[in-house]
């Protein structure tokens, strides 16, 4: 099984980042302008990335202010079974953010360009948790 792992330091309070991860209005500036999330285990949050399917997450742990974790339920076939992991920890005024997508059965072309995804979806959350303004799919270049 691969996994893709990245890290990241935001320069906000702890609370701020996991609200970004957990909200309508915070993924939405983030990660995709069009979803449906609710920061509710077993609530299905789904994100529209305009490819005529919607990527369903089940939400299935919430940690306040220390973890968010997602299954993937529909999507891609290659992210069908895949975890997603948000763990967080704060010192002195900048939060640690270590994503995880997990449970990859094989290392694909798919593989790659989701790694560099998931590293330009912490520069948003970056950049929206710091600035306030942070670059959802529909404003990003390809």
């Amino acid at each position: 099984m691969e996994k893709i792992e990245h890290i990241n330091y935001i320069k906000a309070p702890i609370e701020v980042i996991y609200k970004a991860l957990t909200t309508q209005t915070g993924l939405g500036a983030v990660w995709t302008e069009k979803l449906i999330v609710k920061p509710e285990l077993g609530f299905i949050n789904e994100f529209d990335f305009g490819d005529n399917y919607a990527t369903k997450m089940e939400v299935v742990e919430l940690s306040q202010n220390k973890r968010v974790l997602w299954k993937c339920i529909a999507t891609d076939p290659e992210w069908v079974g895949t975890g997603i992991s948000f763990d967080l920890t704060e010192k002195d005024g900048v939060t640690t953010v270590v994503l995880k997508h997990f449970d990859w059965r094989e290392l694909t072309e798919f593989y790659r360009w989701c790694n560099y995804n998931w590293a330009m979806f912490l520069l948003s959350l970056k950049s929206y948790c710091e600035d306030g303004q942070g670059t959802p799919y529909q404003k990003r270049k390809f």
